[in-house]
């Protein structure tokens, strides 16, 4: 079974990535899956892309959330992903 790929994407000094950070790793670790960050201040593209956006939740590799992440949603989304994944193997 293939993981879903969950990313976080944040910049430095931003309070709202501290609360996303902290969502995510919730989430990510009641699933049992991992979870990685990624700074756009350090990748010009990210921050072109996602520009005011931050922080954004990707799930294999589409934006499903940003600036507040809910809770709630992501661990909809999560689940989708990972039952998606078993029925494809």
């Amino acid at each position: 079974m293939r993981t879903p790929e969950i990313v976080l994407v944040t910049r430095r000094e931003c309070h709202l990535c501290e609360a996303a950070r902290e969502v995510v790793a919730r989430v990510a670790a009641d699933a049992g899956l991992p979870w990685s960050e990624r700074l756009m201040d350090d990748d010009a593209e990210l921050a072109e892309r996602f520009a005011e956006e931050v922080p954004v939740v990707l799930v294999d590799g589409v934006q499903r959330d940003f600036w507040r992440i809910d809770e709630a949603r992501l661990r909809r989304t999560i689940a989708a992903a990972v039952a998606q994944s078993a029925s494809s193997d």
